[in-house]
């Protein structure tokens, strides 16, 4: 989306110096405001925005396309409008049917067929070849980054393919898989340079199934390769046709146009193809680049002063893209460096002309591709607004003319699948043998339910299967769920989800019962409303404090040790309040003490300590005069806690209030609370004291006897205070 031209020309400052002189500069600016903002979009403020990125570069030092992103941005916007395509993420031909894949296993790039996918960490799965091309920086379907965002140093990680998702394309789509490997050899051409041998061989692919239009797709870069253009943009023609809604076409017959010189067309196609998709970096990149190279000081004075540009002949005359006469004698040769402005003029003119014709099918023109051709005529269209392309059998090409109807080529080997393929075997996460639940799928592509590697995790940041290093993926905490797995076992294994739903939700309810099976933790002392840190580090406790989070519980209880039972007998919940997970899966746990208890029966659950409790209430003292006399005690003893805490050296006072806070106030209705005052368990908290005889208090269901308790021991501290 646009955004404010007020922040554009606020990034640069005026600094002396600037290249070009002032009278350039001012004439470059009243030329070209008139042609991107007046021909392009009348009446908006476009021609506000492309004032002040005029100035952003013309006052400084020129700091590099990205400066335009503003400008790319309202051109895209303004564009979008003309066209009648709104302001919607465009999702191309994976929207829009337009060819792309009717079947269950479909890219989120660009719709087709997964035949070497790739999970990224949102959870979404991309063909490797959307991901190795990088064309496109964030995800279609969340927006989250798909790779390490710019700048950050991070090296891009390796792109490992899904193994249960390849597994099953293998098994579904054996011809589609055959297809992708095709493709991942002559990638692997084309990256070598090798565009002789890659024409070859997609040629040879092609004459086997001339209906895979990512075969021309190649086969056209291969031309490109070889500077052979013109059929390079017969081939791109011909995708067009068929799937006029798939974005990356656009931008590679726009390269094309672009390595021959003819930017302006260039432009109106990478235009075309974010207006299709927002997010297609490279198509973004290119026309940053373009602007920044029409826009730049060093361009203003020579370019605008093109007598191409300014003569009134060729301002008034139309200039028909792909027409076959233009005029006589008159040629307009592919302008090296910067915009050809009579091309483009018209191009960026026309598009209220496009969207009543059906996009940029008006807009592919034949420039002069090749030396030899240089000052020649153009002898045929390649638009396909009234005539389109067929393949004759011997590979040729030939026209239609319009309304005549031609049997689609994209009609597709897979759709659904046949239902003796479907085994469940194939949907069993390989630690606990069930059928995913939640499934995660790791960067090096092996997939699990989401508790059960977690669960691993706990014990060795690994993978479970080939011990690959987890360092980063645990960091990141980022376990996303794999939608397209799920996504499969709902649309075939509805039923067999529904019983491990079924499963799941028993033993997630087991858990979150707060009397039978607590889980506890078997470390030291707490009590109610009393702060307790804990530095979670062992597996076992990893696991019990995650299903308190999971559960909605957030509880769990806390008792000391004991030699006998293995832990005491009374203990007090503690309350979840805040997690701190570490880089390497340790956490800092925030709790506060809640209710008091005792143990009815002990257990184990997955190696932590278990117990049935029955909570701990102060009995009430409901007599008058009972009730005036502990009142009296519990006074006394206050301002004796009080006095006591006031005579600690500086040094001892400051570390408690930073461990435990300040001690609570005295409260007004002594029994409101079902474990009394809260001044006395904070006092017990600080007092040091044997464990076990603060254990003695807790377990007190008498406030007159825990008063009585505390009084003694801070008359024998006091004591020692007066030596």
């Amino acid at each position: 989306m646009a955004s404010s031209p007020v922040a554009v020309g606020s990034e640069v400052s005026p600094e002396p110096g600037g290249s070009g002189s002032p009278a350039e500069e001012a004439d470059g600016e009243q030329e070209l405001l008139p042609w991107l903002g007046e021909r392009l979009v009348p009446g908006s403020r476009l021609k506000e925005v492309v004032g002040a990125s005029l100035a952003s570069l013309c006052l400084g030092p020129l700091a590099g396309p990205q400066r335009l992103a503003t400008l790319v941005d309202c051109l895209l916007l303004n564009y979008r409008l003309r066209q009648g395509l709104g302001w919607s993420r465009g999702r191309g031909a994976a929207a829009e049917g337009g060819g792309a894949a009717e079947g269950p296993l479909r890219c989120c790039g660009c719709g087709r067929f997964l035949g070497e996918p790739v999970t990224v960490p949102c959870g979404h799965t991309y063909c490797r070849r959307c991901l190795r091309r990088e064309l496109r920086a964030r995800c279609r379907r969340c927006r989250d980054w798909l790779l390490p965002a710019g700048g950050t140093g991070m090296a891009p990680a390796p792109l490992r393919t899904s193994v249960v998702l390849s597994q099953l394309a293998e098994k579904w789509f054996p011809g589609e898989c055959e297809r992708a490997r095709t493709g991942s050899r002559l990638e692997e051409l084309l990256a070598q340079g090798r565009f002789r041998e890659a024409l070859g061989a997609a040629s040879q692919a092609l004459r086997a199934d001339s209906g895979d239009l990512m075969l021309r797709i190649y086969r056209a870069e291969s031309y490109v390769g070889l500077q052979e253009y013109k059929t390079a943009i017969e081939d791109l023609n011909f995708v067009i046709s068929k799937m006029p809604n798939w974005p990356e076409v656009y931008f590679w017959k726009g390269k094309v146009l672009q390595d021959s010189g003819f930017l302006g067309d260039a432009l109106q196609l990478f235009l075309q193809c974010l207006a299709l998709d927002e997010d297609f970096l490279p198509a973004k990149l290119e026309v940053e680049r373009t602007l920044c190279d029409v826009l730049s000081p060093e361009k203003l004075g020579e370019s605008l002063k093109e007598s191409a540009w300014s003569s009134p002949h060729i301002r008034n005359k139309p200039f028909l893209l792909g027409s076959e006469s233009l005029g006589g004698s008159e040629v307009l040769e592919p302008v090296s460096g910067s915009l050809n402005r009579a091309q483009s003029a018209h191009a960026l003119n026309s598009t209220k002309d496009l969207a009543k014709e059906g996009g940029l099918k008006r807009v592919s023109s034949e420039p002069l591709l090749s030396g030899q051709e240089k000052g020649a005529l153009l002898k045929r269209k390649l638009s396909f607004s009234e005539q389109d392309t067929v393949v004759c059998e011997d590979g040729r090409n030939k026209h239609k003319k319009q309304g005549e109807s031609t049997k689609r080529d994209m009609t597709l080997a897979f759709g659904t699948v046949p239902g003796d393929l479907i085994d469940i075997s194939d949907f069993e996460c390989s630690l606990c043998m069930r059928l995913f639940f939640e499934p995660v799928t790791t960067p090096c592509g092996h997939t699990f339910c989401k508790g059960c590697l977690e669960r691993c995790l706990d014990h060795a940041p690994q993978c479970p299967l080939c011990k690959e290093s987890l360092k980063e993926y645990l960091a990141s905490r980022k376990y996303s769920i794999t939608e397209l797995l799920e996504e499969l076992i709902m649309k075939y294994l509805s039923d067999e989800l529904y019983e491990r739903k079924r499963i799941h939700a028993e033993e997630t309810a087991e858990h979150s019962n707060l009397t039978k099976n607590v889980p506890i933790f078997v470390c030291t002392m707490a009590y109610p409303t009393v702060p307790c840190p804990l530095h979670v580090f062992e597996p076992r406790y990893r696991l019990m404090i995650r299903r308190s989070m999971e559960t909605g519980t957030k509880q769990f209880g806390m008792c000391i040790s004991d030699s006998q039972n293995g832990f005491a007998d009374y203990g007090c919940m503690l309350q979840i309040r805040n997690v701190h997970f570490l880089p390497d899966g340790r956490s800092v746990v925030d709790t506060v003490g809640g209710k008091r208890f005792r143990v009815l029966q002990r257990g184990m659950k997955d190696g932590y300590c278990t117990a049935d409790i029955e909570y701990l209430e102060d009995v009430k003292v409901a007599d008058e005069e009972e009730l005036k006399k502990l009142r009296e005690l519990h006074n006394f003893v206050y301002n004796q806690a009080c006095s006591w805490f006031q005579n600690l050296r500086n040094k001892f006072r400051t570390q408690i209030l930073q461990h435990f806070g300040p001690m609570p106030d005295r409260e007004e209705n002594i029994q409101a609370m079902p474990n009394g005052p809260a001044w006395c368990w904070w006092l017990l908290a600080v007092l040091p004291v044997d464990p076990r005889y603060q254990l003695s208090v807790l377990s007190m269901m008498s406030l007159k006897d825990r008063l009585i308790k505390i009084q003694h021991i801070l008359t024998y501290f006091s004591r020692d205070q007066s030596k």
